[in-house]
């Protein structure tokens, strides 16, 4: 279709600029628009009624059309350039700032720009579109540039309507002072600082879905169905996935619709310094939290390997030293773990999911094969497997959530994909859960059918240390846990350094001493306590539901347009109400529990 020149007066080319004003219709046509003296102009895409005669056959012949009109606008200034299908123009303040001169350049209707693709000209200004009017509401100049696929104009098939339950026309742009307090007014700022944080490149629809997946299975999954009963843990298994999967597309769409690429700096935009405070918060303390259960692992399994491996170990005079559980963790801690948390850039670090997947797959294996042969005297009541639900039901939940949430890291894994749109991350985050879904309940029936009442937090603890296919898993397992605690690390730093110290140039004493404690912390704790299943639900029941279950729902509630209690956020609302119930009750009975154990002659093996 070839563009149409017009003209538009200096109301219209306001109105042009800013499309939440009402637009006044031109009602000049033809050749009125050749000798217009108070318009300015700009192409059109063939609307009905504008443009026609002298201006379009100059055009299709590329020819220079000398006229100036009474701005002083020359429009031989206007920047053509050839693209597949049509063109259509946006006002950019970068190229004339004058009162007189309002310059329009082109963009390409068909061109799209991804996360990690960088401009061919640097040295050349950005554009900046106008602010248009979409199906999901007004969304900024800024916020469209820092979406997950910008789109501009037409369609794509990759694309998808953004539809995670929501009503379309329910979603509206906050505008405002927060728009300027985060940087959205800004015209270009966002979109650099953004582009200069995305990667040079884009992983495969694999790497995503091993990045999520990874993220989710976990050995803990028998030790919640022991607590929430054998009906209950499988109605609430397959509930809190499906809430999951929910509750990530809708923390997607919400920073789509804001322009963020974070989750605090969408909880940032959506309340300011409380809403980064509460994210700092959550965040740090499910990281930590995933730092001690992972250090309790370490000493969980690797001790057994070792006494598999040299028989009677334990009991030598000297050397007996090695294979205690004390020593393992801080060997491991102090001369693996904790050089590599000092590593300032972890990314080859978090390239280990494949390698974490073969050993989640393993263990999965390793329970199902060696469950059933386990020995009769090991193995917990046979009545007690078949109970439809047991008191600790609120505990389970947190165990579970401490398993599946996912969201601090959704944005980062669908920002990694080589082309992120919409479906796109929502077949990630579909295929993730699934699978995630079917290989948690292969385990978690697995290992509660074999050990009922008597399933532990981890469940390769029922297993005897002589089992040489359940030590296989151990090996894994444990080796996959001190690897991944520096990445958990990672986040706790960033979080401090990024409440505590903003702004303020990289320092290694204050880098070092930042590690040494968190490190250190983590250790004494792993050292202090082996029951696992207490740090799961304490972290899973406290952050894990606020970061899945309570912040997601919340921010959409924020962002979207309309009255807060209407049928359309029904969901939204049962799902906040949700998880503020179950991170008071969940927290609460992990607590009492912790303070009055079951057996209190329990001991850690030192």
């Amino acid at each position: 279709m070839d563009p149409s020149y017009t003209s538009l007066t200096k109301d219209e080319a306001d109105r042009y600029r800013d499309p939440g004003l009402p637009r006044r219709p031109s009602t000049t046509t033809g050749a009125s628009n050749t000798t217009a003296t108070n318009g300015y102009h700009r192409y059109s895409m063939g609307e009905s009624g504008n443009g026609s005669g002298s201006d379009t056959t100059a055009l299709q012949s590329n020819q220079h059309v000398k006229r100036t009109n009474s701005f002083g606008f020359d429009p031989n200034r206007l920047l053509q350039e050839e693209s597949e299908g049509d063109h259509d123009f946006s006002y950019d303040p970068h190229q004339d700032r004058s009162s007189n001169r309002v310059p329009l350049v082109p963009y390409k209707s068909k061109k799209k720009r991804h996360f990690g693709e960088r401009s061919n000209n640097n040295n050349k200004p950005r554009s900046t579109q106008p602010q248009r009017q979409g199906e999901y509401g007004r969304i900024s100049n800024d916020s469209f540039h820092s979406g997950y696929s910008q789109d501009h104009g037409g369609s794509d098939e990759d694309e998808d309507d953004l539809d995670f339950g929501q009503e379309e026309e329910d979603v509206g742009m906050m505008t405002g002072n927060r728009s300027n307090r985060s940087g959205i007014g800004n015209h270009g700022r966002d979109y650099e600082e953004t582009e200069a944080k995305l990667p040079d490149h884009g992983g495969s629809l694999f790497d995503s879905f091993l990045n999520m997946a990874n993220s989710i299975i976990g050995a803990g999954l028998p030790f919640a169905f022991q607590e929430a009963g054998l009906g209950m843990g499988i109605i609430l298994l397959c509930a809190l996935t499906w809430i999951v999967d929910w509750t990530v597309g809708l923390l997607v769409h919400s920073g789509k619709l804001s322009g963020r690429t974070t989750y605090q700096d969408l909880l940032e935009f959506c309340f300011g310094k409380a809403g980064l405070i509460s994210i700092s918060i959550f965040q740090f303390i499910f990281a930590f939290g995933a730092m001690c259960a992972y250090t309790v692992i370490v000493g969980d399994t690797l001790p057994h390997v070792l006494q598999a491996l040299i028989p009677g170990i334990e009991d030598w005079p000297v050397l007996g030293f090695l294979a205690r559980r004390s020593f393992v963790i801080i060997f491991c801690t102090v001369l693996i773990s904790f050089p590599l948390s000092l590593y300032r850039d972890i990314s080859k670090l978090a390239k280990t999911s494949a390698v974490a997947m073969v050993a989640l797959v393993v263990i999965i294996i390793a329970v199902v094969i060696e469950g059933p042969r386990a020995p009769m005297e090991i193995r917990g009541d046979p009545d007690a497997v078949w109970s439809f639900a047991r008191p600790e039901v609120f505990q389970s939940i947190g165990v579970i959530s401490f398993a599946f949430v996912c969201h601090h890291n959704s944005f980062l894994i669908f920002g990694s994909l080589q082309k992120p749109t919409m479906n796109r991350v929502k077949l990630v985050t579909h295929m993730s859960m699934l699978v995630s879904l079917l290989a948690c309940l292969i385990l978690a029936l697995s290992g509660y059918l074999a050990f009922s009442d008597k399933t532990q937090g981890n469940i390769l603890n029922n297993f005897p240390s002589e089992n040489f296919i359940i030590n296989i898993a151990r090996f894994c397992f444990g080796v996959n846990m001190f690897t991944t605690l520096p990445l958990e690390a990672f986040v706790c730093r960033e979080v401090i350094e990024t409440y505590y110290f903003p702004g303020e140039p990289f320092s290694m004493k204050r880098h070092t001493i930042i590690t040494t404690g968190l490190v250190g912390i983590a250790l004494a704790i792993a050292l202090l306590t082996c029951d696992l299943g207490f740090v799961l639900e304490v972290t899973g029941g406290f952050s894990a539901t606020a970061l899945a279950f309570i912040l997601p729902p919340l921010c959409y509630l924020k962002l979207a347009s309309g009255p807060v209690w209407s049928t359309k956020k029904i969901a939204h609302l049962a799902c906040l109400g949700f998880g503020i119930a179950v991170m008071i009750l969940s927290t609460f009975f992990s607590l009492q529990h912790f303070m009055a154990p079951k057996d209190p002659s329990s001991k850690c093996s030192m």
